[in-house]
Protein backbone atom coordinates (compact mmCIF):
# COMPACT_ATOMS: atom_id res chain seq x y z
CA UNK A 1 0.00 0.00 0.00
CA UNK A 2 2.87 2.44 0.64
CA UNK A 3 4.04 1.43 -2.51
CA UNK A 4 1.54 2.16 -4.62
CA UNK A 5 0.78 5.36 -2.74
CA UNK A 6 4.34 6.88 -3.08
CA UNK A 7 3.98 5.90 -6.80
CA UNK A 8 0.52 8.18 -7.43
CA UNK A 9 2.09 10.42 -5.25
CA UNK A 10 5.30 10.84 -7.63
CA UNK A 11 3.64 10.49 -10.84
CA UNK A 12 1.52 14.33 -9.51
CA UNK A 13 5.19 15.60 -8.20
CA UNK A 14 7.28 15.12 -11.63
CA UNK A 15 4.22 16.11 -13.84
CA UNK A 16 4.02 19.30 -11.37
CA UNK A 17 7.32 20.18 -11.79
CA UNK A 18 7.42 19.87 -15.63
CA UNK A 19 4.42 21.45 -16.18
CA UNK A 20 5.21 24.43 -13.72
CA UNK A 21 8.93 24.84 -15.29
CA UNK A 22 7.09 24.97 -18.94
CA UNK A 23 4.60 27.56 -17.58
CA UNK A 24 6.66 29.90 -16.10
CA UNK A 25 9.51 29.89 -18.85
CA UNK A 26 6.38 30.95 -21.26
CA UNK A 27 4.65 33.84 -19.05
CA UNK A 28 8.48 36.36 -19.16
CA UNK A 29 9.64 37.47 -22.82
CA UNK A 30 12.40 38.74 -20.79
CA UNK A 31 15.27 36.38 -21.49
CA UNK A 32 17.22 38.07 -18.14
CA UNK A 33 13.35 37.82 -16.05
CA UNK A 34 12.89 34.71 -17.17
CA UNK A 35 16.18 33.36 -15.99
CA UNK A 36 16.00 34.92 -13.09
CA UNK A 37 11.91 33.96 -12.39
CA UNK A 38 12.60 30.12 -13.19
CA UNK A 39 16.01 30.07 -11.17
CA UNK A 40 14.23 31.59 -7.43
CA UNK A 41 10.91 29.50 -8.39
CA UNK A 42 12.96 26.31 -8.73
CA UNK A 43 14.78 27.39 -5.27
CA UNK A 44 11.54 26.52 -3.63
CA UNK A 45 12.17 22.89 -3.74
CA UNK A 46 15.02 23.09 -1.69
CA UNK A 47 12.48 25.21 0.87
CA UNK A 48 9.93 21.79 0.60
CA UNK A 49 12.79 19.67 1.27
CA UNK A 50 13.54 22.23 4.74
CA UNK A 51 9.73 21.75 5.20
CA UNK A 52 10.06 17.90 5.37
CA UNK A 53 13.41 18.02 7.28
CA UNK A 54 11.45 20.46 10.28
CA UNK A 55 8.66 18.08 10.13
CA UNK A 56 10.59 14.82 10.65
CA UNK A 57 12.84 16.58 13.69
CA UNK A 58 9.57 17.65 15.33
CA UNK A 59 8.07 14.19 14.93
CA UNK A 60 10.88 12.96 16.60
CA UNK A 61 11.14 15.08 19.51
CA UNK A 62 6.72 15.07 19.43
CA UNK A 63 6.10 11.15 18.34
CA UNK A 64 5.38 10.07 21.91
CA UNK A 65 3.12 12.88 22.67
CA UNK A 66 0.89 12.39 19.40
CA UNK A 67 -2.14 10.09 17.91
CA UNK A 68 -0.66 5.98 18.20
CA UNK A 69 -0.92 4.76 14.19
CA UNK A 70 -1.00 1.10 13.82
CA UNK A 71 -0.21 0.89 17.85
CA UNK A 72 3.27 2.81 17.04
CA UNK A 73 4.61 6.35 17.13
CA UNK A 74 7.18 6.22 14.12
CA UNK A 75 8.24 9.74 13.28
CA UNK A 76 8.28 8.44 9.71
CA UNK A 77 4.68 8.00 9.61
CA UNK A 78 3.67 11.88 10.95
CA UNK A 79 6.11 12.82 8.62
CA UNK A 80 4.55 11.15 5.33
CA UNK A 81 0.99 12.88 6.83
CA UNK A 82 2.72 16.64 6.82
CA UNK A 83 2.95 16.17 3.10
CA UNK A 84 -0.52 17.15 2.95
CA UNK A 85 -0.08 20.48 4.30
CA UNK A 86 1.51 21.94 0.88
CA UNK A 87 -0.96 20.01 -1.31
CA UNK A 88 -3.77 21.92 0.01
CA UNK A 89 -3.37 25.38 -1.42
CA UNK A 90 -1.96 23.72 -4.71
CA UNK A 91 -5.71 22.27 -4.99
CA UNK A 92 -7.26 25.75 -4.24
CA UNK A 93 -4.92 27.92 -6.52
CA UNK A 94 -4.70 25.41 -9.59
CA UNK A 95 -7.76 25.88 -10.82
CA UNK A 96 -7.51 29.71 -11.00
CA UNK A 97 -4.10 29.80 -12.92
CA UNK A 98 -3.96 31.52 -16.85
CA UNK A 99 -2.69 29.45 -19.27
CA UNK A 100 0.52 31.00 -20.85
CA UNK A 101 -0.28 33.81 -23.58
CA UNK A 102 1.97 31.74 -26.21
CA UNK A 103 0.36 28.26 -25.68
CA UNK A 104 -3.46 29.68 -25.56
CA UNK A 105 -2.59 32.02 -28.41
CA UNK A 106 -1.47 28.93 -30.95
CA UNK A 107 -4.17 27.40 -29.55
CA UNK A 108 -6.60 29.94 -30.31
CA UNK A 109 -5.61 29.99 -34.01
CA UNK A 110 -5.19 26.19 -34.23
CA UNK A 111 -1.59 26.07 -35.09
CA UNK A 112 -0.49 24.56 -31.86
CA UNK A 113 0.95 21.31 -32.97
CA UNK A 114 0.61 18.08 -31.26
CA UNK A 115 3.78 16.79 -28.91
CA UNK A 116 5.20 14.09 -30.16
CA UNK A 117 7.46 11.44 -28.13
CA UNK A 118 9.23 10.39 -31.52
CA UNK A 119 9.93 14.12 -32.02
CA UNK A 120 12.34 14.52 -29.34
CA UNK A 121 14.75 11.85 -31.65
CA UNK A 122 14.59 14.07 -34.71
CA UNK A 123 18.33 15.42 -36.06
CA UNK A 124 17.53 18.71 -34.36
CA UNK A 125 16.75 18.11 -30.77
CA UNK A 126 18.05 14.22 -30.48
CA UNK A 127 21.78 15.31 -29.05
CA UNK A 128 19.92 17.83 -26.81
CA UNK A 129 17.51 14.95 -25.30
CA UNK A 130 19.84 12.17 -25.51
CA UNK A 131 22.90 14.24 -23.44
CA UNK A 132 20.36 16.21 -21.16
CA UNK A 133 18.22 12.85 -19.96
CA UNK A 134 22.28 11.17 -19.11
CA UNK A 135 23.03 14.37 -17.39
CA UNK A 136 19.70 14.85 -15.36
CA UNK A 137 20.03 10.97 -14.33
CA UNK A 138 24.09 11.49 -13.23
CA UNK A 139 22.64 14.84 -11.08
CA UNK A 140 19.91 12.60 -9.57
CA UNK A 141 22.17 9.57 -9.08
CA UNK A 142 24.63 11.58 -6.98
CA UNK A 143 21.99 12.58 -4.96
CA UNK A 144 19.87 9.48 -4.62
CA UNK A 145 23.24 7.18 -5.01
CA UNK A 146 25.03 9.28 -2.06
CA UNK A 147 23.29 11.99 -0.49
CA UNK A 148 19.95 10.06 -0.04
CA UNK A 149 21.79 7.48 2.12
CA UNK A 150 22.63 9.41 5.16
CA UNK A 151 19.85 8.26 7.27
CA UNK A 152 21.65 5.02 7.16
CA UNK A 153 25.67 6.22 7.35
CA UNK A 154 25.20 8.59 10.44
CA UNK A 155 23.98 6.00 12.95
CA UNK A 156 27.00 4.48 12.81
CA UNK A 157 29.40 7.61 12.91
CA UNK A 158 31.91 7.36 16.55
CA UNK A 159 29.60 10.62 17.63
CA UNK A 160 26.72 9.22 17.61
CA UNK A 161 27.62 5.62 19.18
CA UNK A 162 29.49 7.65 22.19
CA UNK A 163 25.65 9.67 22.25
CA UNK A 164 23.81 6.49 22.35
CA UNK A 165 25.67 4.43 25.08
CA UNK A 166 24.05 3.40 28.15
CA UNK A 167 20.31 4.43 26.46
CA UNK A 168 17.77 2.07 26.01
CA UNK A 169 17.42 1.00 22.50
CA UNK A 170 13.96 3.38 22.40
CA UNK A 171 16.14 6.29 23.17
CA UNK A 172 19.09 5.18 21.22
CA UNK A 173 16.83 5.37 18.34
CA UNK A 174 15.27 8.81 19.11
CA UNK A 175 18.96 10.01 19.62
CA UNK A 176 20.16 8.62 16.01
CA UNK A 177 17.20 10.18 14.27
CA UNK A 178 17.42 13.57 15.79
CA UNK A 179 21.41 13.47 14.63
CA UNK A 180 20.16 12.40 11.24
CA UNK A 181 17.49 15.45 10.47
CA UNK A 182 20.54 17.76 11.64
CA UNK A 183 22.86 16.41 9.05
CA UNK A 184 19.58 16.57 6.35
CA UNK A 185 19.18 19.79 7.42
CA UNK A 186 22.78 21.10 6.49
CA UNK A 187 22.01 19.32 3.64
CA UNK A 188 18.83 21.13 2.59
CA UNK A 189 20.10 24.63 3.59
CA UNK A 190 23.21 23.96 1.13
CA UNK A 191 20.86 22.85 -1.66
CA UNK A 192 18.58 26.40 -1.30
CA UNK A 193 22.44 28.16 -1.41
CA UNK A 194 23.07 26.31 -4.70
CA UNK A 195 19.92 27.09 -6.41
CA UNK A 196 20.27 30.62 -5.24
CA UNK A 197 23.32 31.00 -6.42
CA UNK A 198 22.45 29.23 -9.73
CA UNK A 199 19.75 31.73 -10.39
CA UNK A 200 21.96 34.47 -9.52
CA UNK A 201 25.02 33.24 -12.09
CA UNK A 202 22.15 32.35 -14.88
CA UNK A 203 21.94 35.99 -15.71
CA UNK A 204 25.97 36.49 -15.57
CA UNK A 205 27.31 33.52 -17.17
CA UNK A 206 26.36 33.15 -21.08
CA UNK A 207 27.42 29.87 -21.44
CA UNK A 208 25.25 27.00 -20.62
CA UNK A 209 28.47 24.40 -20.08
CA UNK A 210 30.63 27.18 -18.08
CA UNK A 211 27.37 27.73 -15.98
CA UNK A 212 27.24 23.83 -15.03
CA UNK A 213 30.79 23.30 -14.84
CA UNK A 214 30.37 25.94 -11.59
CA UNK A 215 28.71 23.66 -9.76
CA UNK A 216 29.81 20.04 -11.31
CA UNK A 217 33.54 20.30 -11.41
CA UNK A 218 34.30 20.56 -7.72
CA UNK A 219 31.59 18.78 -6.92
CA UNK A 220 33.43 15.84 -8.95
CA UNK A 221 36.00 16.24 -6.07
CA UNK A 222 33.82 17.28 -3.13
CA UNK A 223 31.19 14.73 -3.04
CA UNK A 224 33.00 11.69 -3.23
CA UNK A 225 35.80 12.99 -0.56
CA UNK A 226 32.61 13.86 1.92
CA UNK A 227 31.36 10.16 2.01
CA UNK A 228 35.20 8.51 1.79
CA UNK A 229 36.30 10.42 4.92
CA UNK A 230 34.01 12.41 6.93
CA UNK A 231 31.01 10.49 6.42
CA UNK A 232 32.82 7.35 8.43
CA UNK A 233 34.86 9.24 10.97
CA UNK A 234 33.67 12.91 11.74
CA UNK A 235 29.81 14.33 12.33
CA UNK A 236 31.10 17.73 12.58
CA UNK A 237 32.62 18.04 9.62
CA UNK A 238 30.11 15.79 8.03
CA UNK A 239 27.91 18.99 8.80
CA UNK A 240 30.04 21.30 6.65
CA UNK A 241 30.58 18.49 3.66
CA UNK A 242 27.30 17.52 3.34
CA UNK A 243 25.89 21.77 3.27
CA UNK A 244 28.73 21.62 -0.03
CA UNK A 245 27.89 18.31 -1.10
CA UNK A 246 24.18 19.53 -1.25
CA UNK A 247 24.90 22.88 -2.78
CA UNK A 248 27.27 21.24 -5.63
CA UNK A 249 24.20 18.72 -6.32
CA UNK A 250 20.91 20.23 -5.88
CA UNK A 251 22.21 23.22 -8.01
CA UNK A 252 22.07 21.23 -10.70
CA UNK A 253 18.49 20.29 -10.52
CA UNK A 254 17.84 23.63 -10.85
CA UNK A 255 20.07 24.57 -14.12
CA UNK A 256 17.85 21.65 -16.31
CA UNK A 257 14.76 23.94 -15.58
CA UNK A 258 16.48 26.84 -16.87
CA UNK A 259 18.39 25.28 -19.98
CA UNK A 260 15.23 23.08 -21.63
CA UNK A 261 12.75 25.10 -21.84
CA UNK A 262 15.67 26.89 -24.48
CA UNK A 263 15.68 24.02 -26.47
CA UNK A 264 12.10 22.55 -27.78
CA UNK A 265 9.36 24.43 -29.49
CA UNK A 266 6.27 25.25 -27.37
CA UNK A 267 4.37 22.22 -28.33
CA UNK A 268 7.40 20.03 -27.33
CA UNK A 269 8.33 21.79 -24.45
CA UNK A 270 6.50 19.72 -21.50
CA UNK A 271 7.62 16.76 -23.45
CA UNK A 272 11.87 17.20 -23.56
CA UNK A 273 11.75 18.47 -20.15
CA UNK A 274 9.16 15.19 -19.10
CA UNK A 275 11.63 13.41 -20.61
CA UNK A 276 15.02 13.80 -19.73
CA UNK A 277 13.54 14.86 -15.82
CA UNK A 278 10.90 11.78 -15.23
CA UNK A 279 12.80 9.33 -17.64
CA UNK A 280 16.60 10.26 -17.29
CA UNK A 281 16.36 11.45 -13.80
CA UNK A 282 13.36 9.68 -11.86
CA UNK A 283 13.58 6.59 -13.63
CA UNK A 284 17.55 5.86 -14.07
CA UNK A 285 19.11 8.31 -11.77
CA UNK A 286 16.95 7.45 -8.57
CA UNK A 287 18.28 3.69 -9.33
CA UNK A 288 21.68 4.78 -7.89
CA UNK A 289 20.37 4.18 -4.73
CA UNK A 290 20.10 0.58 -5.72
CA UNK A 291 23.35 0.31 -6.91
CA UNK A 292 25.06 1.52 -3.91
CA UNK A 293 23.36 -0.56 -1.41
CA UNK A 294 23.33 -3.81 -3.60
CA UNK A 295 27.00 -3.23 -3.61
CA UNK A 296 27.76 -2.23 -0.15
CA UNK A 297 25.94 -5.19 0.85
CA UNK A 298 27.36 -7.64 -1.83
CA UNK A 299 30.02 -10.53 -0.62
CA UNK A 300 32.95 -9.20 -2.58
CA UNK A 301 32.95 -5.83 -0.58
CA UNK A 302 32.52 -7.74 3.04
CA UNK A 303 35.89 -9.71 1.50
CA UNK A 304 37.39 -6.29 0.80
CA UNK A 305 36.12 -4.43 3.85
CA UNK A 306 36.11 -7.61 6.35
CA UNK A 307 35.99 -5.35 9.99
CA UNK A 308 34.36 -2.03 8.05
CA UNK A 309 30.68 -2.20 9.51
CA UNK A 310 27.65 -1.64 7.61
CA UNK A 311 27.40 2.02 7.56
CA UNK A 312 30.72 2.29 6.40
CA UNK A 313 31.05 -0.04 3.44
CA UNK A 314 27.48 2.25 2.51
CA UNK A 315 29.59 5.33 2.71
CA UNK A 316 32.51 4.15 0.64
CA UNK A 317 30.68 2.98 -1.72
CA UNK A 318 28.48 6.22 -1.67
CA UNK A 319 31.97 7.82 -2.61
CA UNK A 320 32.63 5.45 -5.39
CA UNK A 321 28.98 5.75 -6.77
CA UNK A 322 29.00 9.72 -6.25
CA UNK A 323 32.49 9.62 -8.57
CA UNK A 324 31.18 7.56 -11.09
CA UNK A 325 28.07 9.81 -12.17
CA UNK A 326 29.52 12.79 -11.34
CA UNK A 327 33.04 11.87 -13.82
CA UNK A 328 30.47 10.77 -16.40
CA UNK A 329 28.30 14.36 -16.42
CA UNK A 330 31.18 15.97 -16.41
CA UNK A 331 32.52 14.37 -19.28
CA UNK A 332 29.01 14.30 -21.07
CA UNK A 333 28.70 18.07 -20.99
CA UNK A 334 31.17 18.94 -23.35
CA UNK A 335 28.35 17.55 -25.77
CA UNK A 336 26.10 19.23 -24.22
CA UNK A 337 24.10 21.77 -26.87
CA UNK A 338 24.13 25.42 -26.31
CA UNK A 339 21.05 27.21 -27.04
CA UNK A 340 21.19 29.16 -30.42
CA UNK A 341 19.09 32.26 -28.93
CA UNK A 342 18.22 33.70 -25.31
CA UNK A 343 14.54 33.68 -26.61
CA UNK A 344 12.38 30.74 -26.08
CA UNK A 345 11.54 28.60 -29.77
CA UNK A 346 8.36 28.83 -30.79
Amino acid sequence: MLLFFRCTTFIGVCVEFVAAVAWLAELFDDPKQRERVLGYTQAFSSVGGLMVTVAFNRAVAWASHLPALFDTHEPWRYTLISGVIPALPLIIIRPFLPESPGWQEKKNKGTLKRPSFVELFRPQYRRATIVAALMFACSYGAAFGAIQQLPQIVPGLPQVKEMTTGLSKAESKKVAERTVSIVQLWQEVGGLVGRCLLAALAVRIASRRNLLRVFQVPGLIVVPLVFFCPAVNNLELLKYGIFLAGLLTVSQFSFWGNYLPRMYPIHLRGTGESFAANVGGRIFGTSAAFVTLTIAGSGWLARLLPDAPPPQKLAYTAAGVALFVYAVGTIACFWLPEPQREELPE
